[in-house]
């Protein structure tokens, strides 16, 4: 009878565990999503851009590739001829600027770069952008801008920054760029792009846009008059 009695309540726990996990199946692929999430699937089959999202993934990474080098390699076919560069300080540069601009230095002459890029993904607001992270490290190797190898005593580590690469309907770029998302991390002092390797070798160019962020004068005088003013509100 103890046996019986086990068997019966094996079999008994058994159909709950089952039950129970069709249970939850049933509510994970029913659940609402995050209620500040867009439907990004219905967003996409509405969207008229004719380049499906993991084709323009691709797309983009053949594109950042060395054969293209976002232009820099392929002689700018892959640019668009209304392309435009925008970052956070500089730009937008009209296709020949960005390019003569890349053309005055050349970092992977005195750099041996580790881009690190990851979480590609394309915009269900934006059908025909594709966004990236990137955690770049740079070694030099050959003099930059008057510093020598040995005058660098550690690789360059930059913030991680977020790229954005658009698209036409043909498959070619019409404008990218980059920000960085956080300026504490690093040894370039939160700067990304080519200022952070000038500030990262010692050599910062001559103006505040190339050099770590500094509050002006007038946002240091906002914050201490709101400090005043708390010390004085918590005395009340």
């Amino acid at each position: 009878r103890k046996v019986k009695h086990s068997t019966a309540m094996m079999k008994f726990l058994a159909y709950i565990l089952f039950f129970t996990m069709g249970s939850v199946a049933a509510f994970s692929a029913t659940a609402p999503k995050y209620a500040l999430e867009v439907d990004s699937e219905k967003l996409f089959q509405e969207s008229t851009f004719p380049i499906a999202p993991d084709d323009l993934i691709a797309r983009a990474k053949d594109v950042l590739g060395p054969e293209m080098g976002i232009g820099t390699k392929d002689g700018g076919a892959c640019l668009a001829d209304d392309f435009k560069f925008c970052a956070a300080v500089v730009g937008p540069l009209p296709k020949e600027e960005y390019l003569n601009a890349l053309g005055t230095f050349k970092l992977e002459d005195s750099f041996d770069i580790h881009q690190n890029v990851f979480g590609f993904t394309v915009s269900p607001i934006q059908p025909n952008r594709v966004y990236w992270f990137g955690n770049s490290v740079a070694t030099i190797k050959a003099a930059f801008m008057g510093a020598e190898p040995e005058d660098v005593k550690e690789d360059l580590v930059f913030p991680p920054q977020v790229f954005h690469m658009d698209f036409n309907d043909d498959g070619k770029v019409t404008e990218f760029g980059f920000y960085t998302v956080d300026r504490q991390y690093g040894n370039t002092g939160g700067l990304g792009g080519a200022f952070g390797y000038f500030y990262g070798v010692g050599k910062p160019l001559p103006f505040p846009e190339a050099k770590p962020y500094k509050p002006s004068f007038r946002f240091r005088m906002l914050q201490l008059v709101g400090n005043f003013a708390r010390k004085f509100q918590k005395k009340d």
